[in-house]
């Protein structure tokens, strides 16, 4: 059997990335005020002993035992837009993109994020939604929906990632996120686009989980109600990411991908088919679906 042909080719491993724009524009005393790690009177304190001394500020606080290591660099990190996890943080290790920001892996990521970027989601301004698919489950698919998000809303660009795998959702999970309101609760009218959660560790990202899993996931997503969802979503996010379920085996993922207008479609080199690969393009070219590139996935998650 002849292989699938893509747009794109583009190897990803199983390891990424990120880093994410903060107040970069305020000193480290304001900084460490600001999130609550120093109060006024000691910042001030830090400030005058510095005046006298004309150490650095974190050296100064350090010497004076009102910081640690660690709060000047969490405070350089968000100076410089690097992101810099909260001791509460709930991001589940998967989410890579934030937990290993030196991964070697993360090359492969945001050399992908470029290619998105140029021929996709900056090209025009209707190119908002991008929905997520691949052949069956296991294949990296809810990874790499979770893991590119988090790198694309490190450009700062207002980023969404929307659970419409109402059969077997994850993103609740891999952002730390309750997941019982959500898309199902949106399209049957339970809800409106306020089921949308800021991610707090990863500025400029927020999810919209999948919510309770329904009995009639198909139905809920062939209503009309989805494309006008992503239609108003579209004016308050510059990007858009859809993850869905398998392609093979049910019609949502072909459905959601039509409602979305394009796809990415994501391979594993453990458990993707060459057959599986190509009735998945068949199906998409055949909605009308504008495949927008291909990943390869290191190993299948």
């Amino acid at each position: 059997m002849n292989r699938p042909s893509f747009p794109q080719a583009h190897v990803v491993e199983a390891h990424t990335s990120l880093t994410v724009p903060r107040q970069g524009n305020l000193p480290i005393g304001a900084l460490l005020v600001d999130i609550g790690r120093l109060s006024k009177a000691d910042a001030d304190r830090i400030h005058a002993r510095q005046l006298v001394t004309g150490q650095l500020y974190g050296e100064t606080g350090i010497e004076l035992g009102l910081l640690g290591p660690q709060d000047v660099r969490r405070a350089l990190a968000m100076q410089f837009g690097h992101v810099t996890l909260s001791r509460d943080c709930t991001l589940a290790r998967e989410l890579v993109a934030a937990w290993a920001p030196q991964s070697a892996a993360v090359e492969h990521l945001r050399s992908l994020r470029s290619q998105l970027m140029l021929r996709w989601f900056e090209n025009d301004a209707r190119h908002a939604a991008l929905a997520v698919v691949s052949p069956g489950r296991a294949e990296g698919r809810s990874y790499l929906t979770a893991n590119l998000a988090a790198l694309l809303s490190q450009l700062g660009k207002s980023t969404l990632v929307i659970d419409a795998d109402l059969r077997h959702p994850r993103q609740h999970r891999l952002f730390g996120v309750p997941g019982r309101i959500g898309l199902s609760s949106v399209l049957a009218g339970r809800a409106g686009p306020d089921a949308c959660i800021a991610i707090a560790d990863l500025p400029g990202l927020s999810v919209l989980p999948a919510g309770t899993v329904p009995p009639n996931p198909q139905e809920l997503l062939a209503r009309n109600a989805l494309p006008n969802l992503l239609s108003a979503l579209r004016s308050s996010y510059e990007v858009i990411l859809v993850d869905t379920p398998a392609f093979c085996g049910c019609a949502d993922a072909a459905t959601v991908a039509s409602r979305a207008g394009a796809a990415l479609v994501v391979a594993s080199r453990d458990a993707s088919s060459v057959h599986g690969l190509s009735e998945v393009t068949r199906s998409l070219r055949e909605f009308g679906v504008t495949l927008v590139g291909a990943v390869l996935n290191g190993t299948g998650r």
